[in-house]
């Protein structure tokens, strides 16, 4: 009986080991996909803007006799 006792608690600590590490490893991906989006909102702010920068330069060529 005394085995099974203690086989179950060496099971139950790896299991709680476990469930840190995978709590550790959440916040980390949470932050590693924080840190991706803000990233992603700049290069669509970049994106925005070489667009309307080059849509205003487009509007001010002259337009050539073709």
């Amino acid at each position: 009986m005394e085995s099974q006792l203690n086989s179950l608690e060496i099971k139950l600590t790896q299991l709680l080991e476990l469930c840190q590490n995978l709590r550790a490893e959440n916040q980390k991906l949470r932050q590693q996909i924080a840190v991706a989006s803000d990233h992603n909102k700049q290069l669509d702010e970049r994106v925005i803007y070489a667009r309307t920068r080059m849509e205003s330069l487009l509007a001010n060529l002259p337009e050539g006799d073709a």
